[in-house]
């Protein structure tokens, strides 16, 4: 296997990476700080791809669409926290999962009925469909997009939890809400603002992911449990585990699905290594987990509410 080769799949690993994180990012503050379970968050990358899909079509600006698919799912998220979400917070966990797991179901008709059940296809933006050469080397620019806006959206997270007054009152609501509501800070709206990040960041991520996939009813529900296991990894609640874990996550599964089948070639025939090098492949990021849960149980960062 070539260097040029190599390389290429390393980035496609840090790309897909960056699409993970931004999903987890999302859902790694609503549990890590407000401490509600969300298989929702899915759903909402769903909804996020779709308005990004209908104003692409509407009026041909990329940017306008990955715009209104974060905006969009944001304010789906508001709307979602304000009639349903908020009545859960001092619920049982159980009772987060099979709310939201019917809200999954719930949103997966509704993109049936509002958009049919054929996937929608997303154009690449003409600008951004060419490559990027660097020393010889060519990668897809839009893939390099994508890498970009997942650091800036890891960057913007950290500076608003970590540099901001605004953060400082996050962190202090999700460790003693009645000690920051009885200061005068409104925990309801402190909460609504939260989830509404959230779900702006999958929107985001389905936003991004359109052009590169086909937009359709469930195609949220996948790719959740490998953001669980991200969040996990990486620490609940903290968005440099996220980040790092998402990145290594990501690279993980595309090396171990390239090079896997190629390993495999060597010891069985070539019909055996293709089908069980990507299975293994798979598997290893929970087998990845479980090494990191048996040596750090908490995650390999700590949580920003601490």
């Amino acid at each position: 296997m070539s260097a040029t080769l190599l390389l290429s799949l390393f980035l496609n690993g840090l790309q897909f990476g960056v699409l993970l994180f931004l999903l987890a990012a999302g859902l790694t503050l609503v549990l890590g700080i407000m401490n509600f379970v969300n298989l929702a968050h899915g759903a909402l990358y769903m909804l996020g791809a779709y308005f990004a899909a209908v104003a692409l079509a509407q009026s041909g600006s990329f940017v306008l669409a990955v715009l209104a698919g974060a905006a969009g799912a944001a304010l789906v998220g508001v709307v979602l926290e304000r009639l349903a979400i908020e009545r859960l917070y001092r619920r049982d966990h159980l009772d987060h999962v099979l709310a939201t797991f019917g809200m999954v179901m719930f949103f997966n008709e509704l993109a049936k009925v509002l958009w049919g059940p054929q996937p929608f296809f997303m154009a690449m933006p003409a600008a951004l469909a060419g490559s990027f050469d660097l020393a010889g080397f060519s990668y897809p620019a839009y893939r390099v997009l994508i890498i970009l806006v997942g650091l800036l959206a890891a960057l913007g997270s950290y500076l608003l939890l970590q540099k901001t007054r605004l953060g400082m009152l996050i962190r202090a609501g999700s460790v003693n809400p009645s000690l920051v509501g009885a200061l005068g800070v409104n925990i309801r709206a402190l909460n609504a603002l939260l989830f509404a990040i959230g779900a702006g960041l999958a929107g985001l991520a389905g936003a991004m992911a359109g052009p590169m996939l086909s937009v359709q009813s469930g195609m949220g529900d996948a790719v959740l449990i490998t953001v669980l296991v991200v969040i996990v990894i990486g620490g609940i609640g903290s968005i440099s585990g996220a980040l790092f874990s998402a990145l290594l996550v990501g690279v993980v599964d595309t090396l171990g699905r390239a090079m896997l089948p190629l390993l495999l070639r060597s010891f069985f025939d070539r019909q055996f290594a293709n089908a069980a090098g990507p299975a293994l492949a798979s598997v290893s990021i929970y087998v990845l987990m479980a090494f990191v849960l048996a040596v750090r149980p908490q995650g390999l960062f700590r949580a920003a509410r601490q």
